[in-house]
């Protein structure tokens, strides 16, 4: 099932949150530095469509937040943002995470370490701010020739309530330059 994108104006137009609804394969538990993604052989970088106003655009990421359709999920999860889809990477879904691989190093944003997740018993979530753990504020300069970022989503920690098609909804929030 193909990712949902959805872009949110903010703050007098100099902010913009972009939301991706991803379905996961979750076949398996997840250990400890597995990649989280939609296919468990031909997964793909979450793309954060937008998120800078012009190509070559440049930000900082000032919130982050995950959402799970799963109640009881409790796991860490790191978040490795790219310029442009990394290559060289592993993308699948419970396979052990290879990011950031040097041949994708020149394109390397950084990361977004996501504080253990919260049961809201339906759903479960972790938010990063400026007032929390979790490296924020991160800035940002897109691609010349796109306004979106690029990310691989990694568990910090194993997982056993993982259910196959969960749902996750990973959203930031820039403030735009």
């Amino acid at each position: 099932m193909a990712d949902t994108s959805t872009r949110t104006w903010g703050i007098g137009g100099r902010t913009m949150t972009v939301s991706v609804k991803r379905t996961l394969a979750a076949a398996e538990d997840y250990d400890a530095e597995d990649v989280v993604s939609d296919s468990t052989s031909a997964g793909t970088a979450i793309t954060f469509d937008g998120i800078a106003t012009k190509l070559g655009g440049a930000g900082y990421i000032t919130n982050a937040s995950i959402l799970c359709s799963t109640t009881g999920i409790t796991w860490r999860l790191r978040l490795y943002l790219f310029r442009v889809t990394p290559t060289s990477g592993e993308p699948d879904d419970n396979k052990a995470n290879t990011s950031v691989h040097t041949t994708d190093r020149p394109n390397y944003v950084g990361y977004i370490d996501f504080g253990a997740m919260s049961d809201l018993g339906g759903n479960s979530e972790t938010q990063v701010s400026p007032s929390t753990v979790g490296e924020l504020v991160r800035g940002f300069n897109c691609a010349s020739a796109d306004d979106a970022l690029y990310g691989i989503l990694v568990t910090l920690d194993a997982e056993t309530e993982e259910a196959a098609g969960m749902t996750i909804v990973v959203s930031l929030t820039s403030e735009i330059q």
